[in-house]
């Protein structure tokens, strides 16, 4: 429960809401007993030959006379201590005094409460003279009037207090999910493909709601439903505390059993979480890669892998519902138990005129039939509230495993450091040196070894080499993507670690194989990242990576929305726009993985046109295989199972270097064929 208690800290900001549905939920409370209270009245209406005002004259006159008897009493048994105190000293002496003064306390015990009740019958008796009609008929509809107005009150009184705890709810939801999602966005490239984003999907989703319903419960039926029992215990207290502590026996043993079954709750409900992350795996593989599973026929594979994971979330989900139903049938068969235990010695005293049971006395006189109904009808009222609790436990437990699935990544720290408050590269004019660098994605498998590499400035290199060789892994050190295991990059004489990632990533232009782009309109694709940018400033840069052409054939241009991944425009389209969106940046470092990949024929001698021009004056880094893109290199570095081979030019290298000459064959009759 401590990450759940943690959640509790984002409702804080919102407490003014949160006393308020208190005072709404007491207000509840409050009604709904006193609204059960009135049966008593009624009661006494419908079954005597009177009205209230005789009736409370009566139960006046009837506490006058029983304060008399118990003043003489008291007397009699003063006296009678002060005459066995004058006794010599002896053992009977001191056991009758011991009695005496046992039932001395005992006689201004009731003294005390007739005169407390003589109180409350003589202010009663104002409210009834002033208010209450004569005729019984019209105080009955007077009492049940009296009845629907307070229904009504509570009503509105419930209204407000469901309506300031959603409240409070949903916005703390807001600011967890924001303060989530801005841990997250700080993670590394890595931290995102360990776990998979399906997991952080559910974070984001289900597990966000389960979390809700928790609060809710908590600000809600945890405390509106145990200050309802508590009114009705309070009332029926009034009437017997006695017989009300015996129907309360029971309860130690409801709370033990809902502890048992809150803890196997709470491990069948983080059970459910990964069932659910998993079934958003399924469904984010196979809506991202629709064309390979249609192409490949894969419909019937992904159909099973989903009818699996739903399986497997049913099971799990059955042990969830199977304990919630349980519970409230047994949290309710204790319930009428307890009642039904009260009511029996409740009837024994009514229906024998006593006032013991068992030795054990429950009431100062005998109850009146009134009295007793009125007292079960508060004990039978508090069955509902207990039924509404049953749940409780549980749907905190499951909001518990979900707030520990949430903060699990609320409290991961990224790898890549950001320094504070960190140098701030304003401009690169320098060289950039690799420096001994080694890394690794899993400890004992190293992807780059004693990488050392010198780059001046304004120079273009290409790397080179078979799939797996740790080209991308090493153009991805210069942002700072992942940070290597071992060794040092330089920027303009300085380790890059010291810069601020902000103004370390604003030098460096990216435009990767996967070409990326969000569900939005062109122009604010290419303005990513920037603020304010006039239209002249986006067409130029569009302009500049071919790409203005085909936006203005658009049908609404520059604000046509391109969908998600941006599946409306083509492949060579999608990267021209990417391009645009880095010479928009106008970075000092560029970067371009694979750019050309999907490019067809058409699109690719555009962007080398582009490049031609853009990579004039910046340093660049190409990772690609195609002859064209090679020729823009002035160095080309071949790389091999993570260690440099040979670094040279294109010439130097075919004369000097076995494997850019067999990557370069390979490649020469790839174009062939």
């Amino acid at each position: 429960m401590r990450n759940f208690l943690r959640a509790l800290r984002f409702t804080w900001p919102y407490r003014r809401r949160i006393f308020a549905s208190l005072f709404c939920a007491l207000a509840v409370a409050l009604l709904w007993g006193a609204n059960f209270t009135a049966i008593y009245p009624v009661l006494k209406v419908l079954t005597r030959d009177t009205n209230l005002q005789t009736w409370v004259d009566n139960e006046i006159r009837h506490k006058e006379s029983e304060i008399d008897r118990l003043q003489e009493l008291i007397e009699r048994r003063s006296r009678e201590i002060q005459r066995v105190e004058s006794l010599p000293a002896s053992r009977s002496r001191e056991r009758r005094l011991a009695e005496l003064t046992r039932d001395l306390a005992k006689d201004e015990s009731d003294l005390a409460q007739a005169r407390w009740l003589l109180g409350w019958f003589q202010t009663l008796r104002l409210y009834i003279y002033k208010f209450c009609p004569q005729d019984r008929f019209e105080t009955l509809i007077y009492l049940l009037s009296i009845v629907v107005l307070a229904v009504g009150i509570k009503g509105l009184f419930d209204f407000a207090q469901e309506a300031f705890v959603g409240s409070v709810v949903h916005l703390a939801l807001l600011d967890l999910r924001n303060r989530l999602y801005d841990n997250v966005l700080r993670l590394d490239v890595t931290q995102f493909t360990e776990d998979g984003t399906h997991e952080l999907m559910a974070r984001f989703t289900n597990d966000m709601e389960l979390l809700g319903n928790g609060l809710k419960t908590l600000f809600g039926k945890l405390i509106a439903e145990p200050l309802k029992a508590l009114s009705c215990i309070l009332f029926a207290c009034f009437i017997s505390w006695r017989l009300t502590l015996l129907f309360l026996v029971l309860v130690p043993i409801a709370v033990l059993t809902m502890s048992k079954v809150g803890a196997y709750m709470k491990r069948a409900g983080r059970k459910m979480l990964e069932s659910m992350s998993q079934l958003y795996k399924v469904l984010q593989e196979t809506f991202l890669a629709i064309k390979v599973v249609k192409a490949f026929t894969l419909e019937a594979h992904q159909r099973l892998q989903l009818y699996k994971a739903s399986r497997d979330y049913y099971r799990r989900g059955m042990r969830l519902v199977i304990i919630e139903a349980l519970s409230g049938p047994v949290m309710e068969w204790l319930a009428v138990l307890a009642v039904a235990g009260a009511l029996i010695g409740g009837s024994y005293l009514v229906l024998r005129q006593q006032t013991h049971i068992w030795g054990l006395r429950m009431t100062a006189e005998p109850l009146e039939p009134e009295s007793l109904l009125a007292l079960y009808a508060l004990l039978a009222a508090i069955a509902d509230p207990v039924r509404k609790l049953s749940s409780v436990y549980n749907k905190l437990q499951s909001g518990a495993a979900a707030a520990d699935r949430i903060f699990f990544y609320m409290d991961r720290r990224p790898r890549v450091i950001n320094p504070f408050p960190g140098r701030v590269l304003t401009e690169h004019r320098r060289d950039i040196v690799f420096r001994d660098i080694c890394f690794s994605y899993q400890p004992g498998r190293p992807v780059l070894t004693n990488i050392s590499l010198e780059i001046r400035f304004g120079e273009v290199i290409a790397i080179v080499g078979r799939n797996g060789s740790g080209k991308s892994t090493l153009a991805g050190l210069l942002p700072r993507f992942y940070d290597p295991d071992h060794g040092v990059i330089l920027i303009d004489g300085i380790d890059h670690r010291e810069f601020s990632l902000r103004s370390l990533r604003r030098q460096i232009g990216f435009v990767g194989q996967e070409t990326i782009l969000f569900d939005d309109t062109i122009r604010n694709n290419i303005t990513a990242g920037l603020r304010h940018v006039s239209q002249d400033l986006v067409e130029e840069a569009a302009r500049r990576a071919y790409a203005h052409e085909f936006i203005m054939q658009l049908k609404d241009g520059y604000d046509t929305r391109i969908g998600e991944l941006g599946q409306a425009l083509s492949g060579g389209q999608r990267q021209r726009v990417a391009l645009a969106r880095a010479i928009l940046r106008n970075p000092a470092i560029l970067i371009l993985d694979e750019f050309t990949s999907a490019s067809d024929p058409e699109s690719e001698i555009l962007l080398h046109k582009a490049l031609r021009e853009f990579v004039r004056h910046r340093t660049t880094l190409i990772i690609s295989h195609r002859l064209s893109t090679l020729e823009l290199a002035d160095r080309i570095v071949v790389l091999e199972k993570g260690r440099i081979e040979a670094i040279g030019t294109h010439a130097e290298l075919l004369q000097q270097c076995p494997l850019y000459q067999r990557l370069f064959e390979r490649h020469s009759h790839r174009q062939v064929a």
